[in-house]
């Protein structure tokens, strides 16, 4: 698997484009992702009871595992907004199905922004036939018009062989503020021109997102649009992948790569963030156990908070840890800060404040937790809970 400078146009057979509609002040807004044929397309969502219209409209056309094309806006999330929103929602895929020629059942519909206020068509019927025009090989307009409160573009993108093809995943996310695992809050597209079968499409969508999006925490909370979406359109030529076996474990190791990466860009850009921090649970009973510990210390605002000062308060982690609901024994626990072990057996060590605070400065920095009960590890990632963070929120509608 090699890495390679790109995103989601980087498998053949996609283009996309992004532009202006006026959603946003001066900024791009309006994205389209397409296929050149008919893809395998599978979809993994939000928990949060709330759901956005156009997450909605989405689910429901992905439950034939199939799609070719999907409209993006920012700037308004289209959530909250009733029967309305959703007719909305149905009306903005319309408009894409219309302006691409497409059928309208092969388009997807996604939105990100301010939660309760209506959808401004005009605006986006006014823009298309822009954003379809701009249709091309380079995907960073793309990437750059989802993007809301996000500092940096995210995407990524790997190429492999299979039987002899050479295939590719690429992917574009956003996320920086609200976000949490158990679907954390976020848009991300993957693609690939792998050839594989919409329900192992599905499957490896799923444990993709298991091991990345949903082990990212920002700030605890979980949003209303989240959602991961993967189309595989076959033009690499390889043949269709219909049965788990090496090919398949091969195609889930790029994808889970890609969505691994795009998770951390996530994470390392929470609002106000200056420092990406990495939890690795190690030795746990399970990996249930694993997962749930190092979600619960990446996402205690006491660890976060700790982590930004510099201060290396590991009874924070040992606490967090020991309220997430994992099954271990407190009184085996060893904790590292980078380098600098500052906990063994459950209890404080004699360590060096100094190093300890230079391993706390480092991007990323790295908490290592040993249970020392089993073979079972898990990664985390979260950030810095800063002033800043505070300063975005307050006036992120205004």
């Amino acid at each position: 698997m090699e890495w390679v400078d790109g995103g989601v146009t980087l498998p053949q057979g996609f283009r996309a484009s992004g532009v202006a509609a006026g959603l946003k002040k001066a900024k791009k807004d309006l994205a389209l992702l397409v296929s050149t044929v008919p893809a395998a397309a599978a979809g993994v969502f939000t928990t949060n009871l709330v759901k956005a219209a156009p997450l909605m409209v989405t689910a429901e056309r992905l439950q034939k595992g199939a799609a070719q094309a999907l409209i993006v806006n920012s700037g308004n999330a289209n959530a909250c907004t009733g029967a309305e929103g959703y007719a909305d929602a149905v009306a903005m895929a319309g408009l894409a199905a219309a302006a691409l020629k497409l059928p309208e059942e092969l388009v997807l519909v996604c939105s990100t922004g301010v939660i309760g206020q209506r959808l401004p068509l005009a605006k986006i019927k006014a823009a298309l036939p822009a954003a379809v025009a701009a249709l091309g090989e380079e995907g960073r307009d793309a990437a750059e018009a989802i993007l809301t409160t996000d500092t940096v573009v995210k995407e990524a993108a790997v190429r492999f062989s299979l039987s002899g093809h050479r295939c590719a995943v690429g992917g574009m996310a956003k996320g920086s503020g609200m976000i949490h695992p158990n679907m954390a809050t976020m848009l991300a597209f993957l693609t690939t021109d792998v050839a594989v079968e919409p329900g192992l499409l599905r499957q490896a969508l799923k444990d993709a997102v298991d091991q990345s999006f949903n082990m990212i925490t920002v700030d605890g909370d979980s949003s209303t649009n989240d959602m991961v979406v993967a189309m595989a359109n076959g033009c690499a030529g390889n043949p269709v992948i219909s049965t788990p076996g090496p090919e398949y474990r091969t195609f889930v190791e790029a994808l889970t790569a890609v969505a691994v990466a795009l998770a951390k860009k996530v994470a390392r850009d929470g609002e106000g963030a200056t420092r990406l921090i990495e939890v690795r649970i190690k030795g746990a009973r399970t990996l249930a156990d694993a997962r749930t510990a190092a979600r619960a210390i990446a996402a205690s605002n006491l660890v976060k908070a700790a982590v930004f000062g510099r201060d290396a308060n590991w009874g924070r982690i040992l606490c967090a840890a020991g309220y997430s609901g994992a099954s271990f024994n407190p009184s085996a626990v060893d904790i590292f800060l980078g380098a600098e072990q500052v906990a063994q057996a459950g209890a404080g060590l004699p360590f060096s404040e100094e190093r300890a605070s230079k391993e706390l400065e480092k991007d990323p920095v790295v908490i290592a937790v040993d249970f020392k009960e089993g073979d079972c590890a898990a990664t985390a990632w979260g950030c810095d809970l800063t002033y800043d963070y505070v300063s975005i929120n307050a006036s992120y509608r205004t």
